[in-house]
């Protein structure tokens, strides 16, 4: 499983690597997490507010700081369909 953390760099995007980071050791899992802040790679993925979240490529949420709990779940829904 890959979690993208896709912004410029902001606070804003730090916090939400924070708590994805958190999540995943919370998980105790293998997971690799990649900063994207190509602004060009943001915009295929189809971002447009920044911070955003992806998982496995597929962009989970974006404009807002998601708490590690709230990763968590979709760390679980990404397992749950059979991501590895």
């Amino acid at each position: 499983m890959k979690i993208q953390i896709l912004g410029s760099g902001c606070p804003k995007c730090k916090a939400l690597e924070a708590n994805a980071r958190q999540a995943v050791a919370e998980l105790g899992m293998d997971v690799e997490i990649e900063k994207v802040t190509n602004i060009d790679e943001i915009m295929e993925m189809g971002v447009m507010m920044t911070p955003a979240i992806a998982i496995d490529g597929d962009v989970k949420n974006s404009g807002s700081i998601l708490p590690s709990e709230k990763i968590i779940d979709l760390i679980r829904e990404e397992e749950g369909r059979g991501a590895k």
